[in-house]
């Protein structure tokens, strides 16, 4: 594997206009999905750009109050990260404008006077509206650069994949050509005087307070945001805990996963970084985490890229919306309200603990959450109730909701991804999972005595 070196693969380059470059006064990099000032290729494609035209780099990152369903849990997390990333970028001389307000507006107001506009990828619908519009209604040109997936989106595959086991052959093909570490380059001219006012974001208290969002869901307590605690979380787990990670990343009650997921979430930290450390590391679990980060990681993406209904029924595979309407009229059981889901006030303590566990800390176990969202099917009037009660759920308090994981990992407890099981009531063809496989699998009982715990000393 090289281990020096900066490379910007081509594949990651793509020209969302056909503009010429324009004689403005400074290169605009307009950063968004890729909130971190290292490892992002973006922000170093941004730098050679200015430095060939011998103009100054701007870095820009608009705050929209009015996210698709994001509250002050996750503006706080991602504000701790952009001030992190706002002072890393001054002591590389670059100055950084935040703006509260619309970044497809705040662009193509900046861009008035840019020679050249850089920007990061996103793959949600939101996300490629916001680039798409920016692209038509400025008159300089527009470059994304991928980086928050190893492997591009398209190089990895040109349509949608089946699976994981249709994927993954793809996937390694290219990947070791991908697997190049990124180095820094520092701009040649100082930009750190804009002469732009900026969001002043110091004081993340006193910056949320500014914004107009959703305040009904409170803070968490355990994680925070930024790039720092992202590196520092990531030396835990490769100290202490990877050794355990394949055979014990099922297991509630035992600490070993990495905590990764909420900062690729808001990209304070670069996948390509973590393998680059997972395969340089030594000791076990390397293989099994690298198909989580990797694999499955950006299978979600090539999901909600080429899946126009990727938060609705419709993104299942047909075998999976035929047997669960199939079954739509079979009798509950049980049948609960939202507002009884969200309080976790079920029959069911296991489910109970890992909704409250979600609500509390924004991150609920990924063992957990299958089991999850496969009770919310069964205790639902309908399925099309279901898929929107899980998602509402897994969006509003999970730190990393509202991303291709958390839209891929509600579909997946519909079917998506996987293949027909043995038919049953509710379920159809659809896996089942029940209380009995998790005692089987680690000590159900001593999961909800932690969670317990955790809800006296929240209270």
């Amino acid at each position: 594997m090289p281990t020096t070196g900066s490379i910007i693969q081509t594949e990651r380059i793509v020209a969302l206009n056909d503009n010429p470059v324009r004689s403005g006064g400074y290169v605009l990099y307009w950063m968004q999905a890729s909130q971190r000032s290292e490892y992002n290729h973006a922000l170093e494609y941004a730098i050679l750009k200015a430095n060939e035209l011998r103009k100054p780099l701007i870095v820009f990152f608009g705050i929209t109050d009015s996210f698709p369903e994001a509250n002050q849990r996750h503006y706080r997390f991602m504000l701790e990260g952009l001030r992190e990333v706002e002072a890393s970028l001054r002591k590389r001389g670059i100055g950084m404008l935040i703006w509260h307000k619309s970044p497809e507006l705040g662009v193509v107001e900046l861009a008035e006077d840019a020679a050249l506009v850089i920007s990061d990828t996103g793959y949600l619908r939101i996300q490629r509206e916001w680039r798409s519009y920016v692209a038509e209604h400025i008159e300089a040109p527009v470059v994304q650069v991928e980086s928050d997936v190893i492997v591009p989106v398209q190089t990895a595959s040109p349509k949608e994949e089946y699976s994981a086991a249709t994927f993954r052959p793809k996937l390694n093909r290219v990947l070791r050509r991908f697997l190049v570490p990124l180095k820094e380059s520092r701009p040649r001219i100082d930009s750190l005087n804009t002469g732009y006012e900026s969001f002043d974001i110091a004081d993340v208290e006193k910056s949320l307070s500014k914004l107009s969002i959703d305040r009904s869901v409170g803070m968490v307590g355990e994680l925070r945001g930024g790039t720092r605690e992202a590196k520092r979380q990531l030396d835990t787990f490769l100290r202490y805990k990877m050794r355990h990670y394949s055979k014990l990343r099922n297991d509630p009650t035992k600490d070993v996963l990495s905590k990764m997921s909420p900062y690729l979430h808001f990209g304070q930290i670069s996948p390509l970084y973590i393998a680059l450390r997972i395969l340089g590391s030594r000791g076990l679990g390397k293989a099994a985490f690298l198909e989580e980060l990797i694999v499955r990681r950006e299978l979600s993406m090539n999901f909600v890229s080429y899946n126009r209904n990727y938060d609705s029924l419709g993104g299942l595979p047909t075998w999976a919306k035929g047997t669960l309407a199939k079954h739509g009229r079979d009798n509950r059981e049980h049948v609960y309200s939202l507002e009884e889901l969200e309080r976790g006030a079920t029959h069911d303590s296991y489910w109970n603990s890992a909704q409250l566990e979600m609500v509390l800390t924004g991150k609920m176990h990924g063992y957990m959450r299958m089991y999850w969202g496969k009770k919310i099917l069964e205790w639902s009037e309908s399925v099309d109730d279901a898929y929107k009660t899980a998602l509402i759920l897994n969006n509003k308090y999970e730190l990393d909701g509202r991303d291709p994981n958390g839209f891929t990992g509600v579909a997946w407890c519909f079917g998506k991804h996987d293949h027909p099981w043995s038919e049953r009531p509710v379920f159809g063809k659809v896996r089942y999972m029940n209380a009995n496989g998790l005692k089987r699998k680690f000590d159900a009982d001593r999961y909800v005595e932690r969670i317990d715990r955790l809800v006296q000393h929240g209270e």
